[in-house]
């Protein structure tokens, strides 16, 4: 449990597809500070983003669109041919991405925020994050799941899904990893928050 000074740290978790942006959501909505790692690390690679000039210096300037933004897709292809750029892209990101999660963590500690959930998509991944976290709430639902609902949100073929699932940790490990688990298949979102609901106190909520 977490104290007025010290909030809880809370990771939070999830397979593409399973609703953890969703819980993230429902989790503000109880008081929760909420730090969006994956936002963060878009907002870097935006136009003007604060990793960009070092992208420009690493890789030149056919990564950077006209409007001063990271080429996604043009780097998707550049990293899957070229597994060092992956890490080259890596070293750019992470110690900003880090830095203004601790930032973002000192301003929630400072309002008195009684928990922070860090919304971190790799945190399993990223073995580093465990240790700076109290307690890790998975959200987990069945792979076949997964693969309907992003194929519905975001109109890739189930094939495009797999690979992404495929990259990710897998159930097994994630669920390995977890303190708490919210299981997210067959329910309605009524049912979900119901869920979160019933864990918030546990979390200082």
């Amino acid at each position: 449990m977490s104290t007025a000074s010290t909030p809880l740290r809370l990771g939070l978790t999830g397979g593409i597809g399973s609703g953890k942006s969703t819980v993230a959501t429902l989790l503000a909505a109880h008081g929760a500070g909420l730090i969006d790692a994956d936002a963060i690390s878009r907002a870097t690679t935006a136009a003007n983003g604060i990793a960009i000039p070092a992208i420009l210096a690493e890789f030149g300037p056919v990564f950077v669109d006209q409007n001063g933004a990271l080429d996604r897709e043009r780097m998707r292809r550049h990293v899957f041919e070229n597994p060092l750029a992956k890490a080259q892209l890596e070293q750019i990101i992470h110690p900003l991405v880090g830095n203004e999660i601790l930032t973002q963590a000192r301003a929630h500690a400072d309002a008195g925020k009684t928990c922070i959930v860090f919304d971190i998509p790799l945190l399993v991944e990223s073995a580093h994050w465990r240790r700076r976290l109290q307690q890790v709430l998975v959200v987990d639902c069945q792979v076949a799941t997964q693969v309907e609902r992003v194929t519905a949100r975001n109109h890739l073929q189930a094939a495009e899904v797999q690979k992404i699932i495929a990259v990710q940790a897998s159930r097994p490990v994630r669920l390995a990893a977890a303190d708490v688990v919210i299981y997210n298949d067959c329910i309605s979102l009524t049912e979900l928050a119901a869920q979160v609901r019933g864990l918030a106190p546990q979390f200082g909520l």
